[in-house]
């Protein structure tokens, strides 16, 4: 870790609202996060850990409370500026792979710096140089149906990297994969982080949460517990 915060939540809180009935998935939520830092955040089912990768990747924004993104406050950020930070600064890796299902590895990877409108020959290079990265520079013309779910996940992993973010979310992203595919799946992500790029994974298995450098523990949208794996308390 560089020292730098790359993400702080002070008493962030998220409602949501269906007809009068109003459910706060997270309640007051303190949380930093410096740039490489590789961290876990863990819970249950309706723990509130997915409403909270959602509002650190900008999918969604607080009801309360300020998030600051390398110090810019995003509570106050337009829809436009929402998609930008989106697209440049942060990759996601999600269970279901989100892959487009006929499109090949190749043009998955390209969608990001197509909308970030990159040029076709920079494009293709790191389009190329990304799958490679994943150990799929065989599979660029194979489409999803033709792939395994590691190789589908790999393909996820090098779409998140395109833009070079400043930050990797990853949202159970073993969730849909056998134990092994599992493992070289977070190897990736421990690779990542040993070369300095913030890595979060939002997971209920604390075999993977063991990969990182620190576990934070939701429970009912609150913070449990939030410290190293060697169970030292930690500033919120």
């Amino acid at each position: 870790m560089d020292g730098k915060t790359l993400i702080k939540l002070r008493q962030v809180k998220k409602a949501y609202r269906t007809g009068s009935v109003e459910f706060e998935a997270l309640k007051g939520v303190n949380l930093m996060i410096p740039a490489g830092e590789y961290l876990s955040i863990v819970g249950p089912s309706g723990s509130g850990k997915s409403t909270l990768m959602n509002v650190i990747g900008c999918l969604d924004v607080p009801t309360s409370g300020e998030y600051r993104f390398e110090g810019q406050l995003v509570n106050t950020l337009s829809s436009n500026q929402l998609a930008d930070i989106r697209n440049r600064k942060v990759g996601f890796v999600f269970q279901a792979f989100n892959l487009l299902p006929y499109a090949t590895a190749f043009e998955n990877v390209e969608v990001p710096l197509l909308f970030a409108r990159v040029g076709a020959k920079k494009r293709r290079a790191r389009v190329a140089e990304m799958l490679a990265r994943v150990g799929l520079a065989d599979k660029a013309t194979n489409k999803p149906t033709e792939m395994s779910g590691g190789e589908m996940q790999r393909t996820a992993i090098a779409r998140a990297l395109a833009n070079d973010p400043d930050i990797i979310l990853a949202d159970e992203p073993t969730g849909n994969l056998d134990s092994k595919s599992g493992e070289a799946i977070v190897r990736i992500f421990d690779e990542l982080n040993a070369q300095g790029k913030t890595v979060v994974i939002i997971t209920h298995d604390k075999n993977i949460a063991g990969h990182t450098s620190r576990m934070v523990q939701l429970k009912d949208g609150i913070i449990e517990t939030n410290g190293d794996l060697t169970g030292r308390r930690l500033a919120d």
